[in-house]
């Protein structure tokens, strides 16, 4: 997921929650964020629960959201350079230098005052982004808006159903890397396509079903769809590199070597049944954390999904 990736889908959350953009550019948002969004992002349960109880009216947080930082922080720095040399300008453009860089002065102070969170795929606030749209738009059913002509009152056109899913796949051992791979299936003709959420971002879609369309008969069910994306994914990723695996590997076999050459001296010379017991235990535990931390391992999980119904037969 790139950062223009995440650049639209953090503008469509805050579009979606209604929170307040107060200023934006393509490498970040300021934004006073919704009670909504405050509920879901913030992590604040006792004031929640006070405003419910009270009826106050909510204070919710702003904050400085980046979804570029080499971007970002190249025009701050660039920004910051022509505030030092207003003062060099001609006599005539000296008021103007003046009021941009005041302008920007107090652009900057309000980025100040508000908490900064960078926004890259793998970063702990865009995950709790997509879990809170996990949480609240896992499953949409959407209809493709039609051209704006005025169809015939005969006319109909034909739409297909598509079965959209977004999948995170993480690649971890002691170290983490992920990928967002979005997948469509034709229920109709059984055509499955990468990069599905691209193609829809291009459309306008919208919950209603549109006047003067019918919808193509499904020859696969959801779950036969869904299985079908599934081999797809899987045949992608045995194609991978892995390489990193069998070094987490090799590293996960010398650390257990290490700690069984320190713990097995202290399991022989334990001076009882109850010291030798403790001691074991402690091992066993070490063994499970260190095999936890570092074996290699490919997790695949479905962030959100939905039924596309798409102007055409594909």
């Amino acid at each position: 997921m790139n950062n223009r990736q995440i650049h639209k889908f953090v503008e469509r959350y805050l579009e979606a929650t209604g929170c307040g953009i107060l200023e934006k550019s393509p490498s970040h948002f300021m934004v006073k964020l919704s009670p909504a969004a405050d509920r879901e992002l913030t992590g604040r349960p006792y004031y929640w629960s006070f405003v419910d109880r009270t009826g106050a009216e909510p204070e919710t947080m702003s904050f400085l959201f980046v979804t570029d930082r080499d971007k970002y922080d190249a025009a701050e720095a660039k920004a910051a350079e022509k505030e030092h040399s207003f003062v060099s300008a001609p006599p005539g453009g000296v008021e103007a230098a003046l009021g941009r860089s005041f302008g920007h002065i107090h652009g900057s102070l309000n980025a100040v005052r508000m908490p900064r969170e960078d926004l890259y795929f793998g970063s702990r606030r865009l995950d709790q982004l997509f879990q809170a749209v996990r949480s609240g738009g896992q499953f949409v059913c959407l209809f493709q808006e039609p051209e704006s002509r005025k169809p015939h009152p005969l006319e109909s056109v034909p739409y297909t159903p598509w079965l959209g899913v977004n999948i995170r796949v993480g690649f971890e051992c002691d170290r983490k890397r992920e990928e967002l791979h979005s997948y469509g299936i034709s229920l109709a003709t059984g055509v499955c396509v990468e990069q599905f959420y691209d193609r829809l971002l291009k459309l306008k879609m919208t919950p209603r079903l549109p006047a003067n369309i019918h919808i193509a008969r499904s020859s696969l069910t959801i779950t036969k769809a869904a299985g079908m994306i599934e081999q797809q994914l899987e045949r992608k990723l045995k194609s991978y590199d892995y390489s990193w695996a069998e070094e987490a590997a090799a590293r996960l076999d010398d650390e257990l070597e290490r700690i069984q050459l320190y713990y097995e001296p202290l399991i022989a010379g334990a001076e009882d049944e109850e010291q030798h017991a403790a001691i074991t235990a402690q091992y066993a535990n070490r063994q499970d954390e260190i095999r936890w931390q570092l074996s290699p391992r490919v997790t695949a999980s479905a962030i959100n999904c939905g039924i596309f119904h798409l102007a055409g037969i594909d």
